[in-house]
Protein backbone atom coordinates (compact mmCIF):
# COMPACT_ATOMS: atom_id res chain seq x y z
CA UNK A 1 0.00 0.00 0.00
CA UNK A 2 1.07 3.62 -0.49
CA UNK A 3 1.80 5.73 2.55
CA UNK A 4 0.83 9.36 2.83
CA UNK A 5 3.65 11.80 3.66
CA UNK A 6 1.15 14.35 5.00
CA UNK A 7 -0.04 11.76 7.54
CA UNK A 8 3.53 11.34 8.79
CA UNK A 9 3.81 15.13 9.19
CA UNK A 10 0.52 15.13 11.07
CA UNK A 11 1.85 12.41 13.40
CA UNK A 12 4.94 14.56 14.07
CA UNK A 13 2.78 17.55 15.01
CA UNK A 14 0.88 15.50 17.59
CA UNK A 15 4.07 14.03 19.07
CA UNK A 16 5.68 17.49 19.23
CA UNK A 17 2.71 18.65 21.29
CA UNK A 18 3.16 15.74 23.76
CA UNK A 19 0.19 13.69 22.56
CA UNK A 20 0.19 9.88 22.46
CA UNK A 21 -0.46 8.43 19.02
CA UNK A 22 -0.66 4.99 17.45
CA UNK A 23 2.24 4.08 15.14
CA UNK A 24 2.99 1.06 12.94
CA UNK A 25 6.05 -1.13 13.40
CA UNK A 26 7.01 -4.39 11.72
CA UNK A 27 6.16 -6.27 14.95
CA UNK A 28 2.94 -4.76 16.34
CA UNK A 29 1.43 -1.29 16.49
CA UNK A 30 2.84 0.93 19.24
CA UNK A 31 1.43 3.67 21.47
CA UNK A 32 4.03 6.39 20.97
CA UNK A 33 5.10 9.51 22.84
CA UNK A 34 8.21 11.67 23.22
CA UNK A 35 10.60 9.60 25.38
CA UNK A 36 12.22 12.79 26.73
CA UNK A 37 8.91 14.15 28.03
CA UNK A 38 7.61 12.80 31.36
CA UNK A 39 4.33 14.59 30.70
CA UNK A 40 3.85 12.71 27.40
CA UNK A 41 5.06 9.35 28.70
CA UNK A 42 2.66 9.42 31.65
CA UNK A 43 -0.19 9.40 29.12
CA UNK A 44 1.02 6.04 27.77
CA UNK A 45 0.76 4.45 31.20
CA UNK A 46 -2.63 5.98 31.84
CA UNK A 47 -4.12 4.92 28.50
CA UNK A 48 -2.74 1.38 28.69
CA UNK A 49 -3.54 1.00 32.41
CA UNK A 50 0.05 -0.19 32.63
CA UNK A 51 1.83 -0.50 35.99
CA UNK A 52 4.42 2.26 36.45
CA UNK A 53 6.90 -0.46 37.44
CA UNK A 54 6.86 -1.83 33.87
CA UNK A 55 9.44 0.07 31.74
CA UNK A 56 8.95 1.04 28.10
CA UNK A 57 10.85 0.25 24.91
CA UNK A 58 12.26 3.33 23.19
CA UNK A 59 12.56 3.51 19.39
CA UNK A 60 15.46 5.25 17.68
CA UNK A 61 16.18 6.29 14.12
CA UNK A 62 19.90 5.42 14.15
CA UNK A 63 22.91 4.53 16.28
CA UNK A 64 24.19 8.12 16.47
CA UNK A 65 20.99 9.24 18.19
CA UNK A 66 21.25 6.28 20.56
CA UNK A 67 24.76 7.25 21.68
CA UNK A 68 23.32 10.38 23.33
CA UNK A 69 21.38 8.17 25.75
CA UNK A 70 23.09 4.76 26.00
CA UNK A 71 26.50 3.17 26.40
CA UNK A 72 27.19 0.78 23.54
CA UNK A 73 29.41 -2.31 23.55
CA UNK A 74 30.85 -4.88 21.14
CA UNK A 75 27.98 -7.38 21.46
CA UNK A 76 25.52 -4.61 20.66
CA UNK A 77 27.52 -3.51 17.62
CA UNK A 78 27.64 -7.07 16.24
CA UNK A 79 23.88 -7.54 16.61
CA UNK A 80 23.00 -4.02 15.45
CA UNK A 81 25.02 -4.49 12.27
CA UNK A 82 23.26 -7.78 11.48
CA UNK A 83 19.68 -7.32 12.69
CA UNK A 84 18.84 -3.62 13.01
CA UNK A 85 16.57 -2.20 11.92
CA UNK A 86 14.39 -5.17 12.84
CA UNK A 87 12.48 -7.04 15.57
CA UNK A 88 15.18 -7.02 18.26
CA UNK A 89 15.34 -4.89 21.42
CA UNK A 90 18.56 -4.30 23.34
CA UNK A 91 18.93 -3.57 27.07
CA UNK A 92 21.80 -1.11 27.52
CA UNK A 93 23.09 1.12 30.32
CA UNK A 94 22.14 4.79 30.21
CA UNK A 95 24.68 7.58 29.83
CA UNK A 96 24.99 10.08 32.68
CA UNK A 97 23.59 12.88 30.52
CA UNK A 98 20.68 10.96 29.01
CA UNK A 99 17.48 12.97 28.55
CA UNK A 100 15.24 9.87 28.75
CA UNK A 101 12.38 10.39 31.20
CA UNK A 102 12.84 8.48 34.47
CA UNK A 103 9.24 7.32 34.10
CA UNK A 104 10.25 5.39 30.96
CA UNK A 105 12.89 3.41 32.87
CA UNK A 106 11.13 3.13 36.26
CA UNK A 107 14.18 5.03 37.62
CA UNK A 108 16.50 2.20 36.57
CA UNK A 109 19.87 2.98 34.99
CA UNK A 110 19.17 0.99 31.83
CA UNK A 111 16.99 1.32 28.76
CA UNK A 112 15.27 -1.04 26.31
CA UNK A 113 15.96 0.26 22.79
CA UNK A 114 15.25 -0.80 19.26
CA UNK A 115 15.40 0.37 15.66
CA UNK A 116 12.14 -0.42 13.81
CA UNK A 117 12.27 -1.38 10.14
CA UNK A 118 8.75 -0.26 9.18
CA UNK A 119 9.29 2.37 6.50
CA UNK A 120 6.52 4.69 7.75
CA UNK A 121 7.87 4.77 11.31
CA UNK A 122 11.44 5.17 10.03
CA UNK A 123 10.37 8.26 8.09
CA UNK A 124 8.64 9.64 11.17
CA UNK A 125 11.65 9.01 13.44
CA UNK A 126 13.92 10.76 10.95
CA UNK A 127 11.77 13.89 11.28
CA UNK A 128 11.87 14.00 15.10
CA UNK A 129 14.40 15.59 17.46
CA UNK A 130 13.79 12.90 20.08
CA UNK A 131 13.27 9.12 20.30
CA UNK A 132 9.81 7.74 21.02
CA UNK A 133 8.67 5.43 23.78
CA UNK A 134 6.27 3.00 22.09
CA UNK A 135 4.95 -0.08 23.89
CA UNK A 136 2.23 -2.07 22.14
CA UNK A 137 -0.95 -0.06 21.61
CA UNK A 138 -3.22 -2.22 23.72
CA UNK A 139 -4.74 -2.23 27.20
CA UNK A 140 -2.20 -3.88 29.51
CA UNK A 141 -2.27 -7.73 29.51
CA UNK A 142 -4.46 -7.86 26.39
CA UNK A 143 -3.71 -8.76 22.76
CA UNK A 144 -1.31 -6.52 20.88
CA UNK A 145 -2.70 -4.77 17.78
CA UNK A 146 -1.45 -5.69 14.31
CA UNK A 147 -3.65 -3.26 12.35
CA UNK A 148 -5.27 0.12 13.03
CA UNK A 149 -8.76 -1.35 13.51
CA UNK A 150 -7.43 -3.29 16.54
CA UNK A 151 -6.40 -0.03 18.22
CA UNK A 152 -9.78 1.56 17.57
CA UNK A 153 -11.45 -1.56 18.96
CA UNK A 154 -9.50 -1.24 22.23
CA UNK A 155 -9.38 2.53 22.71
CA UNK A 156 -12.13 4.09 20.63
CA UNK A 157 -11.48 7.85 20.47
CA UNK A 158 -9.12 7.96 23.47
CA UNK A 159 -6.07 8.13 21.21
CA UNK A 160 -5.66 11.42 19.37
CA UNK A 161 -4.26 9.98 16.14
CA UNK A 162 -3.27 6.63 14.61
CA UNK A 163 -0.72 6.62 11.79
CA UNK A 164 -1.76 4.06 9.17
CA UNK A 165 0.89 1.57 8.14
CA UNK A 166 -0.98 -1.53 6.98
CA UNK A 167 -0.90 -4.89 8.72
CA UNK A 168 2.29 -5.69 10.65
CA UNK A 169 4.64 -8.10 8.87
CA UNK A 170 5.99 -9.96 11.91
CA UNK A 171 2.89 -9.91 14.10
CA UNK A 172 4.68 -10.68 17.39
CA UNK A 173 6.68 -8.35 19.64
CA UNK A 174 10.46 -7.97 19.38
CA UNK A 175 13.00 -10.30 20.96
CA UNK A 176 14.61 -8.63 24.00
CA UNK A 177 18.27 -9.27 24.80
CA UNK A 178 20.09 -7.89 27.83
CA UNK A 179 23.57 -6.77 26.78
CA UNK A 180 24.71 -5.06 29.98
CA UNK A 181 26.86 -8.01 31.01
CA UNK A 182 26.71 -11.57 29.72
CA UNK A 183 24.07 -11.62 26.93
CA UNK A 184 20.72 -12.97 28.09
CA UNK A 185 17.36 -13.30 26.34
CA UNK A 186 14.64 -11.69 28.46
CA UNK A 187 11.74 -12.03 26.02
CA UNK A 188 11.25 -14.35 23.08
CA UNK A 189 10.09 -12.48 20.02
CA UNK A 190 10.15 -11.95 16.28
CA UNK A 191 13.87 -12.74 15.89
CA UNK A 192 14.87 -16.36 16.50
CA UNK A 193 17.36 -16.95 19.31
CA UNK A 194 19.45 -19.31 17.16
CA UNK A 195 20.21 -16.46 14.74
CA UNK A 196 21.42 -14.27 17.60
CA UNK A 197 23.58 -17.10 18.94
CA UNK A 198 25.15 -17.56 15.51
CA UNK A 199 26.23 -13.91 15.33
CA UNK A 200 27.60 -13.80 18.89
CA UNK A 201 29.06 -17.30 18.46
CA UNK A 202 27.84 -18.48 21.85
CA UNK A 203 24.93 -20.18 23.58
CA UNK A 204 22.66 -17.60 25.19
CA UNK A 205 20.68 -18.08 28.39
CA UNK A 206 16.93 -17.58 28.06
CA UNK A 207 15.51 -16.00 31.23
CA UNK A 208 11.97 -14.84 30.54
CA UNK A 209 10.40 -14.97 34.02
CA UNK A 210 12.45 -12.69 36.25
CA UNK A 211 10.85 -11.83 39.60
CA UNK A 212 11.83 -8.17 39.37
CA UNK A 213 10.31 -6.57 36.26
CA UNK A 214 13.13 -4.21 35.29
CA UNK A 215 12.49 -4.58 31.57
CA UNK A 216 9.34 -4.71 29.36
CA UNK A 217 7.34 -7.79 28.38
CA UNK A 218 7.84 -10.05 31.38
CA UNK A 219 4.37 -10.06 32.93
CA UNK A 220 3.13 -13.55 33.77
CA UNK A 221 -0.30 -12.75 32.32
CA UNK A 222 -0.04 -11.09 28.94
CA UNK A 223 -1.24 -11.22 25.33
CA UNK A 224 -4.64 -12.49 26.49
CA UNK A 225 -7.77 -12.52 24.31
CA UNK A 226 -9.81 -12.20 27.51
CA UNK A 227 -11.20 -15.75 27.52
CA UNK A 228 -9.71 -19.05 28.80
CA UNK A 229 -7.17 -20.73 26.53
CA UNK A 230 -5.83 -24.32 26.62
CA UNK A 231 -2.67 -25.51 24.85
CA UNK A 232 -1.52 -28.83 23.35
CA UNK A 233 -5.11 -30.01 22.83
CA UNK A 234 -5.84 -33.07 20.67
CA UNK A 235 -9.61 -33.26 21.21
CA UNK A 236 -11.28 -29.89 21.82
CA UNK A 237 -14.48 -29.52 23.78
CA UNK A 238 -17.69 -29.15 21.79
CA UNK A 239 -18.07 -25.39 22.27
CA UNK A 240 -14.39 -24.40 22.17
CA UNK A 241 -12.83 -22.61 19.24
CA UNK A 242 -10.04 -24.90 18.07
CA UNK A 243 -6.86 -23.40 16.58
CA UNK A 244 -4.70 -25.54 14.30
CA UNK A 245 -1.52 -24.68 12.47
CA UNK A 246 -3.03 -25.68 9.11
CA UNK A 247 -5.95 -27.57 7.61
CA UNK A 248 -5.19 -31.27 7.30
CA UNK A 249 -5.45 -33.08 3.95
CA UNK A 250 -8.76 -34.53 5.05
CA UNK A 251 -11.17 -31.61 4.80
CA UNK A 252 -12.72 -30.48 8.05
CA UNK A 253 -15.45 -27.90 7.72
CA UNK A 254 -16.20 -27.67 11.43
CA UNK A 255 -17.06 -23.97 12.02
CA UNK A 256 -15.25 -24.13 15.37
CA UNK A 257 -11.92 -24.86 13.65
CA UNK A 258 -9.54 -22.00 12.85
CA UNK A 259 -6.20 -22.12 11.01
CA UNK A 260 -3.03 -20.08 11.52
CA UNK A 261 -1.36 -20.86 8.20
CA UNK A 262 -2.21 -21.97 4.69
CA UNK A 263 1.24 -23.47 4.09
CA UNK A 264 2.13 -25.03 7.46
CA UNK A 265 4.50 -22.09 7.96
CA UNK A 266 5.38 -20.94 11.50
CA UNK A 267 6.29 -17.39 10.39
CA UNK A 268 2.86 -17.05 8.76
CA UNK A 269 1.29 -18.51 11.91
CA UNK A 270 3.08 -15.94 14.06
CA UNK A 271 1.87 -13.11 11.83
CA UNK A 272 -1.74 -14.33 12.11
CA UNK A 273 -1.82 -15.34 15.78
CA UNK A 274 -3.14 -12.16 17.42
CA UNK A 275 -5.62 -11.45 14.62
CA UNK A 276 -7.04 -14.95 14.92
CA UNK A 277 -7.33 -14.81 18.72
CA UNK A 278 -9.10 -11.45 18.42
CA UNK A 279 -11.43 -12.79 15.70
CA UNK A 280 -12.41 -15.78 17.86
CA UNK A 281 -13.14 -13.55 20.87
CA UNK A 282 -15.26 -11.22 18.71
CA UNK A 283 -17.25 -14.17 17.35
CA UNK A 284 -18.50 -14.77 20.89
CA UNK A 285 -16.59 -17.94 21.82
CA UNK A 286 -16.08 -18.38 25.55
CA UNK A 287 -12.98 -20.61 25.38
CA UNK A 288 -10.11 -21.49 23.04
CA UNK A 289 -8.17 -24.73 22.53
CA UNK A 290 -4.90 -24.83 20.56
CA UNK A 291 -3.23 -27.87 19.05
CA UNK A 292 0.42 -28.56 19.90
CA UNK A 293 2.70 -26.08 18.11
CA UNK A 294 6.25 -27.15 17.29
CA UNK A 295 8.50 -25.51 19.88
CA UNK A 296 11.38 -24.46 17.64
CA UNK A 297 12.34 -21.26 15.82
CA UNK A 298 9.50 -18.74 15.86
CA UNK A 299 7.32 -21.54 17.27
CA UNK A 300 9.07 -20.89 20.60
CA UNK A 301 7.72 -17.35 20.57
CA UNK A 302 4.21 -18.50 19.58
CA UNK A 303 4.20 -20.93 22.52
CA UNK A 304 5.51 -18.25 24.88
CA UNK A 305 2.60 -15.98 23.93
CA UNK A 306 0.07 -18.81 24.27
CA UNK A 307 1.41 -19.76 27.72
CA UNK A 308 1.01 -16.17 28.95
CA UNK A 309 -2.43 -15.90 27.35
CA UNK A 310 -3.48 -19.13 29.08
CA UNK A 311 -2.85 -17.59 32.54
CA UNK A 312 -6.09 -15.62 32.11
Amino acid sequence: MKFNQSNIKKAKKYLDKDYCIGVPTETVYGLAANAYSSYAVQKIYRLKKRPKSNPLIVHYSNINDLKKDCLINNNFLKLYKKFSPGPITYILNLTKNSKISKIVTNKENNLAVRFPSHKVLKKLLNMLDYPIAAPSANVSTRLSPVQTSDIKEDFGNKIKYVLEGGKCNVGLESTIIDLRNKPKILRLGGLEVSKIEKVLDKKIIISTNLKKKTIPGQSRVHYSPGIPLRMNVINPNKNEAYILLKKKKKKNNNPNYFYLSKKNDLAEAAKNLYSLLRKIKNKGYEAIAVEKIKNSGIGQTINDRLIRASKF
